[in-house]
């Protein structure tokens, strides 16, 4: 009876395995055969992906009397430069181009530097060339000598699916390639704060800091997005990172090697996400789509008849399913191109044309924003600068120049939301409440309080 009751369980043993086996999809596998192996497509992935190191010179900062011209003279000290060079290892990048050296990386592993330094696969070190870089998305290009390089093909990332198994692929820190594998955990992640323009592809691939700007590629080798970050509430890895996918990048690419850096056009709309309370209030039959909250004034929405209250829920031909999708289309358009939107008006559905414009530089009186702004002038920051809304003017006989504030000022934020423009600081602030702005004052930041 013993013996029977052994060879059952035996048996329901060697049966739940080959069942897991196959509902895992796992390869038959006879004893004969080579052991299944992701190596012979990382042979050919892994010398695409390059390590970036980078230096910039920073200013050091020399006691006082050492700028006494006096001093120096009475002590006979000599001008010398008192800059010294960082020196880092940020992250890495993946060569997209091998004939003319074009290699793709995160603006942030590159940004600010004075000097870029590829090291290959095979040990090879060369300096870059920064050819464009775009901090909204945070993809940047770089060009190396183009000579005996390997590239990665860039697939179509539209055809992701949840579940695809990929592998990310990096060269952080100097230590040479890593590769973890996993799956596509979801697509389309956005609203994370991370960059400006999200459409993420979430995977539980290990996805180190140093990985950054690294290739995550399908089991064909083929690139289907660029590593970029992770979500670590513990400060390590919980098997939650994020991929700009390549149907971005290609965009932004391609924009960047041709003008250097990618003009933004204007299509005047501020959405929001659709909520049921919504759905109800507008008597919406669909739950998905964007709705418009305000339309600026002469902007190519007024132009094409759109109105606060229409529902976008398509646009070239892709479905809108929340405002950022919509932002991240319209972002990826340039001035002049032209985005067909499919909408509902009422109950109506209709659609419409609309041509991206050349957003202005504007400049508005403290006073319109909030009554403890009077005497001081704003204006959006200009193209190289840190992103914000720069303090041009400040009379100092007002409020503002009395808690601190000073020309040249930079808000960064208010209330304790990211402000890029004057829009999204109109958005944030309450003329009747008291405003929290965070400002940026050369390598300072410090927060001002307006009550």
């Amino acid at each position: 009876m013993k013996t029977n009751l052994l060879k059952s369980l035996a048996l329901l043993s060697i049966l739940s395995v080959y069942s897991l086996s196959q509902a895992a999809g796992l390869p038959p596998y006879d004893g004969t055969q080579a052991l299944p192996s992701l190596a012979p497509m990382l042979e050919h992935s892994m010398p695409a992906v390059v390590n970036i190191a980078t230096s910039k010179n920073i200013q050091i900062s020399d006691n006082p009397l050492m700028q006494d011209p006096i001093f120096r003279q009475l002590f006979n000290v000599p001008n010398q430069s008192r800059q010294q060079q960082q020196k880092n290892s940020l992250g890495s990048g993946v060569i997209i181009d091998s004939k003319q050296g074009l290699v793709l990386t995160n603006n942030h592993v590159i940004d600010k530097a004075d000097t870029i330094l590829v090291t290959l696969h095979d040990g090879r070190q060369l300096n870059a060339e920064l050819i464009g870089t775009d901090p909204e998305s945070d993809v940047a290009v770089i060009k190396i000598p183009a000579n005996n390089l390997s590239q990665l093909t860039m697939a179509d990332s539209s055809l992701l699916k949840v579940g695809d198994f990929v592998v990310a692929i990096g060269n952080p820190f100097g230590l040479g390639q890593t590769v973890t594998s996993g799956i596509v955990s979801a697509l389309g992640r956005s609203g994370l704060g991370i960059e400006k323009y999200e459409n993420f592809i979430q995977t539980d691939a290990s996805i180190n800091p140093g990985n950054s700007g690294g290739a995550l590629v399908n089991l064909r080798g083929e690139l289907v997005g660029m590593n970029t970050a992770i979500l670590a509430p513990t400060g390590g890895n919980v098997g939650i990172g994020f991929a700009i996918p390549t149907n971005m990048i290609t965009t932004i690419k391609d924009v960047l090697v041709k003008h250097g850096e990618v003009k933004r056009g204007l299509l005047g709309v501020t959405t929001q996400d659709l909520t049921p309370d919504l759905v109800n209030a507008f008597n919406l039959e669909t739950q998905h789509g964007a709705a418009i909250s305000r339309i600026e004034n002469d902007s190519p929405a007024a132009k094409a008849g759109l109105e606060p209250g229409d529902i976008i829920v398509g646009a070239n031909d892709k479905p809108i399913n929340n405002s950022q999708d919509i932002n991240n289309i319209v972002g990826l358009l340039q001035i002049g191109d032209k985005v067909t939107l499919d909408y509902f008006h009422g109950t109506e559905k209709k659609a419409v044309t609309a041509i991206i414009a050349k957003p202005e530089q504007t400049q508005l009186a403290g006073e319109k924003l909030h009554r403890l702004l009077v005497g001081t002038v704003l204006t959006a920051t200009a193209k190289n600068q840190l992103e914000g809304i720069s303090l041009d003017k400040i009379n100092t006989a007002s409020y503002a120049w009395r808690v601190g504030l000073r020309p040249g000022d930079v808000i960064v934020s208010a209330n304790r939301y990211r402000v890029h423009n004057l829009d999204e600081l109109k958005r944030v602030i309450n003329p009747n409440n008291p405003l929290l702005i965070n400002i940026q004052r050369g390598e300072q930041g410090l927060f001002v309080v307006l009550r």
